[in-house]
């Protein structure tokens, strides 16, 4: 009978190795990789790298197929400190699939080298009740509710596109709003940007539409930024957001926004609207054209209204 030592030796002898400064950095480039913790559910509640499915080691051959369906598809497996995920390769390895790789010194190298780690709280309640026709889709589900939660997006406008941006973010469980906007509500904003009340007309549209979010949504971390964006202040502000949306209204603020979100490795969503038509695109970091690249020069001064 083989002892531990043996079967661990054997396994590394077919399944590569990689740290996590290398992982992280695969994560970071968009590689199609699927990142599997086999450690036990509570492991896994207590601190895991984000977006890792948790298969238990024991029941991984059985499952596998739910988040790697096809056998040429790229797989990293994790446990605490990179035995039981070595053998639980090996596993894969047998049961066909090509490209198995284990993380070296598992979940407790890549927490001590400093890279982000999940941790999950318990949702209340009043939070389960809340998002429960989200825990219905299978595209999201309780570990995709967790993950809104967490999330931070910027929104550069709360006017007549940033206004229901703003309501579903809201509602949808968006852990961190930041709500951007220099100008005053006006009476004859009402008619579309339905974030703001007649109570409001004169108000700051971000006091307005935070008082708004918080009513619909207290879980939501609403963050007014009262000012407008410019070349000054774009980057140090887009740096702490996981996602921008631009509801600008002009073509000034959507050429620096593109920019920015291209320098700062930042996926921008992008939308605009005149009278009853409108576009929503969504320009993601290397893996697709930008909104210069589709639009290299903004129009003459006068020739698209706002």
């Amino acid at each position: 009978m083989k002892t531990l030592k043996q079967m661990l030796a054997e396994a590394r002898q077919v399944i590569p190795e990689q740290g996590p400064a290398e992982l992280k950095k695969r994560l970071d480039a968009g590689e199609p990789v699927v990142v599997v913790d086999v450690r036990d559910p509570d492991e896994y509640r207590d601190g895991h790298i984000e977006g890792s499915a948790n298969i238990s080691r024991g029941f991984l051959e059985f499952r596998i197929g739910t988040v790697a369906s096809e056998p040429s598809t790229p797989i990293v497996l994790y446990c605490q400190t990179g035995l039981r995920s070595v053998l639980a390769a090996r596993q894969l390895k047998e049961l066909g699939y090509e490209h198995v790789v284990n993380l070296q010194g598992g979940f407790q190298k890549w927490a001590q080298s400093g890279l982000p780690v999940v941790k999950d709280q318990p949702l209340s309640t009043e939070q389960i009740q809340r998002y429960s026709r989200h825990f219905l889709l299978p595209q999201v589900g309780e570990k995709g509710q967790r993950k809104l939660l967490r999330s931070k997006v910027l929104l550069i406008g709360a006017g007549g596109l940033g206004s229901p941006t703003a309501l579903y973010l809201a509602a949808a469980g968006v852990g961190t709003i930041g709500l951007m906007d220099g100008d005053v509500v006006d009476v004859s904003n009402l008619q579309r940007q339905i974030l703001h009340t007649t109570a409001n007309v004169g108000r700051p549209k971000v006091e307005s539409g935070s008082e708004m979010i918080r009513a619909l949504n207290p879980d939501v971390n609403v963050i007014p930024l009262p000012m407008r964006i410019d070349v000054d202040n774009v980057m140090d502000i887009i740096k702490d957001y996981d996602l921008v949306v631009d509801g600008s209204d002009n073509f000034a603020t959507r050429y620096l926004v593109n920019d920015a979100c291209y320098l700062g490795g930042k996926t921008n969503v992008h939308g605009s609207i005149f009278q009853f038509e409108g576009m929503a695109t969504v320009f993601a970091p290397d893996q697709g054209p930008c909104y210069r690249c589709l639009y290299p020069t903004p129009p003459p001064p006068g020739l698209v209204p706002s």
